[in-house]
């Protein structure tokens, strides 16, 4: 929650009203009169608060939208795109969802692959918005507790509003997130509803030994305990034989596995997944 910041309003009682006959200055808000030379920085907060410029109905007939911005519409879902003409991705607008546990370098991956299209596309981090949040930040490491689960819950449907927003204005996006197959309401159902139905998951899946090594060159919250990294790469098996597209990248460095997600997704949109 965010508090009103500055000093508050001199007190304005019966005989002192500035300006007036008996106006004495309250202690510390001395008449500007008294102190001569450059006024403050800051001019004198206004007597009363002026009227919100969004509440008013004619403000907002009078300032039409220059910025270029297309409208989102309520509730409309992102549809699945249409398959490219040429090989890979093309020019296609669409909405990737990049699923691997921690240490998997799905965010790197993603980056780099939005990066390198030639057409304009967004990195959308799971992990990044979650750190928006600064004072209260409900970090996992300390336990996961409903603090975090709502955390989490608000993150996703920002990022979910946030791709939809910039796939409304032309702009492809990839999300990545470490979803969990045994939490399919929740995980991939809960991307699923916020996206749209033209979402297309790819799982990132290396083997464990390469998963520890990469989290072990990780820092801050972001780096899991041994235990915690076998759990859920354990966990993240059970996408196999779920219909998904699996990329095991542990032979593979960044760009080679960038150019592999890009052809899995040029077949996924020619042939989408049933999810």
């Amino acid at each position: 929650m965010q508090h009103a910041v500055g000093a508050p309003l001199p007190p304005h009682g019966p005989g002192q009203v500035p300006g007036q006959p008996g106006h004495r200055p309250a202690a510390g808000w001395e008449h500007r009169s008294q102190h001569p030379g450059p006024p403050p920085q800051c001019p004198p907060p206004p007597q009363g608060p002026p009227a919100p410029a969004w509440s008013d109905p004619a403000h907002q007939a009078a300032a039409p939208d220059t910025t270029g911005h297309v409208s989102l519409p309520p509730g409309g879902p992102v549809p699945v795109p249409s398959p490219p003409a040429d090989n890979g991705t093309g020019s296609a607008t669409l909405a990737v969802l990049l699923i691997g546990p921690a240490g998997a370098g799905k965010t790197t991956v993603a980056r780099h692959w939005a990066q390198r299209r030639r057409v304009p596309t967004a990195h959308i981090s799971l992990d990044d918005v979650r750190e928006w949040v600064c004072a209260g930040f409900a970090d996992p490491q300390t336990g996961w507790n409903e603090q975090s689960e709502a955390q989490y819950r608000l993150a996703r449907r920002t990022c979910g509003f946030a791709a939809r927003n910039f796939l409304a204005n032309g702009i492809s996006c990839i999300l990545d997130d470490a979803v969990f197959p045994d939490r399919p309401v929740v995980g991939l159902g809960g991307w699923k509803r916020h996206v749209g139905p033209g979402l297309l998951p790819v799982v990132l899946l290396p083997g464990l030994e390469v998963v520890l090594e990469r989290n072990a060159e990780r820092s801050g919250n972001r780096r899991l305990s041994d235990e915690e990294v076998a759990g859920i790469h354990g966990r993240m098996a059970g996408w196999y034989g779920s219909g998904l597209p699996i990329i095991d990248n542990s032979q593979c460095d960044v760009e080679t596995t960038a150019r592999v997600l890009d052809d899995v997704l040029a077949r996924a949109l020619k042939s989408p997944p049933a999810w």
